[in-house]
């Protein structure tokens, strides 16, 4: 694992090393590098599952509000899944669409991620969050940073918040 430099000091180590893997996997799946992907991924599944899958779920939601600004609807979900599936099954014939479909439902609200992880196997269910963010910090033509770090401060403000 790399030393997270560009992430803030004062953050937890749990924080940075979620950042620091996070931005790994990513930069592997960019650049359609299995070995380094799988490496990452499990760096991933060994850090705090709940944690990491918010995270990530973070990441892809930014990602699609800011790729549809006036609202997405099935038929854009779909598009992300069909270009997903499009640029990375070549390289990672392994591919598995369910997963990548869970992530993006999960990550919408739409099912409930602890239950699609359990059924799909940590492993398989980080690796297809990683590809879906790689796909739409590509189509946005962005990097990755701001998003990690916009998801990490949104789950430090909600730790911060007391429930009545």
């Amino acid at each position: 694992m790399r030393t997270g430099s560009k992430w803030p000091g004062e953050w937890p180590t749990t924080a940075r090393q979620i950042a620091v893997a996070t931005d790994d996997a990513i930069t592997a799946a960019r650049a359609a590098t299995r070995a380094a992907l799988a490496e990452a991924v499990e760096e991933l599944v060994a850090l705090p599952f709940e944690q990491v899958t918010i995270v990530h779920a973070g990441v892809v939601r930014a990602l699609l509000e800011d790729l549809h600004p006036d609202g997405f609807s099935g038929e854009d979900i779909q598009s992300a899944l069909t270009r997903v599936v499009g640029s990375t099954i070549a390289w990672l014939p392994d591919l598995d669409v369910a997963a990548l479909a869970a992530v993006l439902t999960g990550s919408l609200g739409l099912t409930e991620m602890v239950d699609d992880a359990l059924r799909i196997g940590p492993s398989a269910y980080l690796r297809s969050a990683v590809l879906v963010m790689a796909d739409l910090l590509t189509t946005a033509d962005v990097a990755p940073d701001r998003y990690i770090r916009a998801a990490l401060g949104e789950i430090a403000r909600a730790e911060t918040i007391e429930m009545p």
